[in-house]
């Protein structure tokens, strides 16, 4: 049996709080933000207090090993649900053995189950590993809509 058949993939609960803690950590770490434990700890506690988005967690027996985390938005034009992947992480120790593959395949039937119109998502244009395995999975690039940002 290999690693990747030894990841189960569940939908995460406050009970996976601290395990979660770290990994958001090294997912905020990733993208060049700090490490502040306390600062995710408390995000992610108040994510799961008040039902804000959806974690999926990668576990390896007790470990967990991976997350993406799923916040709720709307289509207009489709008057539907819209899933925002906004977070991908897989350990360091676990890339490479479908972890990543096996928490968007959670995140693709979440949303069909939720009868959404689909998931949207953005990574820096750097980031080809992450490009590669989002257009594996059939995702595309919008072609149609420029996304613009304003951050305070």
């Amino acid at each position: 049996m290999t690693d990747a058949q030894q990841v189960t993939i569940r939908r995460a609960t406050g009970d996976d709080l601290e395990g979660l803690t770290v990994l958001f950590d090294g997912y905020r770490r990733f993208y060049g933000n700090a490490s502040d434990l306390d600062g995710a700890r408390q995000f992610l506690a108040a994510r799961f207090a008040v039902d804000e988005s959806v974690v999926f967690v990668a576990a390896r027996g007790a470990e967990l090993v991976g997350f993406t985390q799923l916040y709720p938005s709307f289509s207009s034009g489709a008057m539907k649900r819209l899933w925002i992947l906004n977070d991908l992480f897989v350990a360091p120790a676990a890339r490479g053995q479908g972890t990543g593959g096996a928490l968007m395949a959670a995140a693709e039937s979440f949303a069909r189950e939720t009868g959404a119109r689909g998931l949207v998502l953005a990574t820096q244009k750097t980031n080809a590993t992450a490009k590669a395995l989002y257009e594996s999975r059939g995702w595309k690039i919008d072609a149609e809509f420029d996304h613009y940002l304003r951050f305070f």
